[in-house]
């Protein structure tokens, strides 16, 4: 069983900054997991932010490409979301992600607001 612990969250200013973080424990977060951040605003659906594998690779929505940079330590077990050149519209919870690449299990985290201000 895998648990995600997020933070970094909170109200920045159009044009801002924010670093997400998360935590995984219970389980070794090995090679054959992806990990990643998606996003949901109200009303609509939870939608993928950015996804990295193991080794690295990562995908990005276009909404956020050239803007937003994901990361992870696989030391620690630890993903990151670096947010840069932050608009109102990218206001919403965002999510951690873990999803198992053999059996496509997602493990999710709690959730963290993340608000902009125009």
């Amino acid at each position: 069983q895998v648990q995600l612990v997020e933070s970094g969250g909170g109200l920045v200013q159009s044009g801002g900054s924010l670093r997400l973080s998360c935590a995984a424990s219970g389980s070794t977060i090995s090679s054959i997991y992806t990990m990643g951040w998606y996003r949901r605003t109200p009303g609509k659906q939870r939608e993928l932010v950015a996804t990295i594998t193991y080794g690295g690779s990562t995908n990005y929505a276009d909404s956020v490409k050239g803007r937003f940079t994901i990361s992870r330590d696989n030391a620690k077990n630890t993903v990151y979301l670096q947010m840069n050149s932050l608009k109102p519209e990218d206001t919403a919870v965002y999510y951690c992600n873990v999803r198992n690449t053999i059996t496509r299990f997602d493990y999710w985290g709690q959730g963290t607001q993340v608000t902009v201000s125009s």
